[in-house]
Parts: C-alpha cells; sequence; structure tokens
C-alpha cells in the first residue's frame, strides 16, 4: 500500500536532486545569517547596556579612589594631603568620610549611606548632572545640608522645602561603657544631629535608595571619626595619565593604601556583565551549530550526488587531499555567504538603533527610552571564528568520506 508513495518520492527526488540539493544550500545560508545577525546584535546590546552603566557610576565614581588596604578607615592631615597634591597629574583631593546611619523624618526610619564630602568635592565630581529637585549645595547661608537620593526620599516622603521638620541622623556612639540614662534611653548610646534636605539626585537604584551626602563637618561630629577618613577621591588634571597618576600614587603611599581606578571600583559588576555576556555567546552559537546541520545535510547529499564526478577526478590523478579541498570549501562558501550577509544587516540594524532607538525598554522608569547598542570589533572577530570552527566541524566528515570513494564501483 506505501509502495506508490515509497516509488514516487524516489523519482521525486532523482529527477529534481540538484534543486532539493540547492535548496538545502539556501537554507543553510539564511540560517547562518540568523545566528549571525542574533549574536552581533545581541553582543552589542550587551555593549551598549555595559557602556551605559559605567557611564551611571562614574557620574559616581570619582577617576581614582585611595583606600586603606586592612581597616575601614585612616588617619589622614595636611601634611599626607600635600604628599599626594605634589604628585604629579594630581588635580584636585577630597577627603570622604562613609559610614552606615539611622535617617528619622517625622514618624519614619531607615538606614542610609551617609557619605561626607569636603568642600572641594562639588568641583570634581559630576553628581550635579543626576539633580533632579533643588540645589546641589552642602553649605547654605552658613548651615548644613543634605543631598539625597531619590529613593531616599520617596520611602521617606520627605519634603524639600519645609523648614519645620529636619531630618534626624542617628549613629552609635563610641563608648567603652554603656551607662543607660532613665529619662531618656538613647541619649548616651546615639548620636543625634539634625539637617534639612536642599537637593534630590538621581542615579541608579543603588545610589539613589540608599546615599545622604552631608558635608565633612558633620559627618565628623555625627560619625565620631575625627581626623580620620574612609577614603580620598582624587581628580586628574585633563592632559595627565590616569594610570601614570595610579602608578606614582602606589609608589608614594606604599602598600597600606589601595590606589583604584573606576574599573576597580566596580570591578564585581563589570565581571558579572562579562559572565552573563559570555554565556549568551555560547548560547547563541547553538544557532549557528543548528545552521552546521544542514551544511552537513547539503554536503553529504553532494557527495552521493557526485560520487561519478569524483571518481572520474580520482582516475585523473586528483588525490583524496583535493576532494576534501573541494568539499570544505563548499562549506566554506555557504557559511562565509551567510555570514556576510548576516554582518551587513546586523550592522545596519545597530546602526539604525543607535541613530532612531525603534527598540524600547518598554518602560517609563528606564534611564534610558530605548535599547543601547555599541558596536565592538572583539564581537565580529568573535562570530567570525565560530563560524570558521562550526563550518569546519560540518565539513569534515562529508570531505573525508568524498576522499574516500571506490573507483570500481562508481565508474563501471
Amino acid at each position: 500500500m506505501n509502495l506508490p508513495l515509497f516509488v514516487a518520492r524516489r523519482y521525486f527526488f532523482s529527477r529534481h536532486k540538484k534543486q532539493f540539493i540547492n535548496v538545502i544550500s539556501i537554507l543553510s545560508m539564511i540560517e547562518v545569517a540568523v545566528g549571525t545577525i542574533a549574536l552581533i546584535l545581541v553582543l552589542s546590546v550587551f555593549n551598549g547596556l555595559q557602556e551605559l552603566i559605567k557611564g551611571l557610576h562614574d557620574t559616581f565614581n570619582p577617576e581614582l579612589k585611595i583606600e586603606v588596604a586592612k581597616g575601614k578607615s585612616f588617619a589622614v592631615n595636611r601634611a599626607f594631603i600635600k604628599k599626594i597634591e605634589a604628585v604629579k597629574g594630581v588635580n584636585i583631593v577630597s577627603e570622604i568620610i562613609e559610614d552606615n546611619a539611622v535617617l528619622r523624618y517625622k514618624n519614619s526610619q531607615m538606614v542610609v549611606k551617609v557619605k561626607g564630602v569636603s568642600d572641594n568635592y562639588i568641583k570634581q565630581t559630576r553628581m550635579d548632572s543626576a539633580l533632579r529637585k533643588g540645589e546641589f549645595k552642602l553649605i547654605k547661608n552658613g548651615r548644613p545640608r543634605a543631598f539625597i537620593g531619590q529613593g531616599v526620599q520617596y520611602t521617606m516622603a520627605i519634603q524639600l522645602r519645609n523648614d519645620f521638620d529636619a531630618m534626624q541622623l542617628w549613629y552609635p556612639k563610641k563608648v567603652d561603657k554603656i551607662i543607660i540614662n532613665v529619662g531618656d534611653p538613647t541619649k548616651k548610646l546615639v548620636n543625634k544631629k539634625a539637617i534639612f534636605p536642599i537637593g534630590v539626585f538621581s542615579l541608579e537604584q543603588q545610589y539613589d535608595a540608599s546615599y545622604v551626602f552631608v558635608p565633612l563637618s558633620f559627618a565628623e561630629e555625627l560619625l565620631q571619626y575625627g581626623d580620620r577618613r574612609t577614603s580620598l577621591e582624587i581628580q586628574v588634571k585633563k592632559k595627565a595619565s590616569i594610570r601614570t597618576v595610579k602608578r606614582q600614587l602606589k609608589e608614594v603611599l606604599g602598600e597600606k593604601f589601595k590606589v583604584l581606578d573606576r574599573d576597580e571600583q566596580q570591578a564585581g559588576l563589570l565581571k558579572a556583565i562579562q559572565i552573563e555576556k559570555l554565556f549568551v555567546y555560547v548560547t547563541l552559537s547553538f544557532i549557528l551549530l543548528v545552521a552546521s546541520i544542514n551544511i552537513f545535510f547539503s554536503l553529504m547529499m553532494l557527495m552521493i550526488d557526485k560520487k561519478k564526478d569524483i571518481a572520474v577526478l580520482l582516475s585523473m590523478g586528483a588525490t583524496p587531499k583535493t576532494i576534501r579541498k573541494i568539499f570544505m570549501m563548499e562549506g566554506a562558501i555557504i557559511a562565509f555567504t551567510g555570514a556576510v550577509i548576516g554582518l551587513i544587516i546586523a550592522v545596519v540594524l545597530a546602526l539604525a538603533q543607535q541613530e532612531y532607538g525603534f527598540i524600547s525598554m518598554g518602560t517609563s522608569t528606564t534611564v534610558v527610552e530605548a535599547y543601547p547598542v555599541k558596536l565592538k570589533a572583539i564581537d565580529f572577530l568573535f562570530t567570525s571564528f565560530t563560524v570558521i570552527l562550526i563550518t569546519f566541524l560540518a565539513a569534515f566528515y562529508p570531505s573525508r568520506k568524498a576522499s574516500k570513494i571506490d573507483l570500481k564501483d562508481n565508474l563501471t
């Protein structure tokens, strides 16, 4: 009952064998092109996101940051600051005190990260670009003011133009003996200082939801640090090399201190992005691997169809190595044609996204409206390497099989 159908299939295949092989080859090219487009575009989006995140963190992080190698804080005096300022290329040195404290406002409270900064901090930071409400001033009319994150303001419902309700910052006192005051149990245990907010910044959730900037003198009294600092933030002169200044600072300060550039200050985040990008690259490479199955099938069908021609070439003096090269070249043509088409389309789409941003993030609360895209040469190199490797693997067995065709069976 199934015999007529079987015979029809065999007849169709024998009659349209060449057309069938061509269709398979074209489908293989299309699959390689689609895989290449997906690989380039997704890697480019990761590049764009990485640059966006670095830009946001670079607004907050200094060009160079000095921290103690062991411990939390270190003593700072004028002589120490002058020694750092004497290093060629150093422009501004800002003193920083940073620690956790409890913020109370009306009937609400939360833990925040208090960052006390010296007066010259405003000259070297780009935080003014993140200003959303109010002003970026930490001293106004001779009184200390606080510059708070938008998340802190939202959580605590803080009003900027309210001269009656001040923010209260609480920090545990450093005492040898605890003496409980019956009237006010917190009096001997906690430092309390009031301050009014003057501005709100919005940068990135990590900072918006926890940071409160205050003057250095205010932080000294609240946190009881005295002449100790948690870090020093440095701005490098415009024409100076950050790498050179970093190396010179390490020589001056010795092994007791760490000098971190921006990438090192956010090393964990950048490493996480790179790992995620690597997994995406491996995953999308499987799309090209699936396309190679069709390349393998196409070459196997070509080998079956051209058995007599291969036998004739071998009888005329062609070596098995020559036959292998022919089939490898055929696989390379299919793969590279698809890859080149895919690369061209991917570049056009990426440039269009950069210019017009037609694919949006899908939410109004993001920093940017459209997906950021950045093309990098390294992605093209890795994609090309992947195509070459997969093409070699797909064409290896058919080419090897074709070079071992028996002359007697195919010439008679």
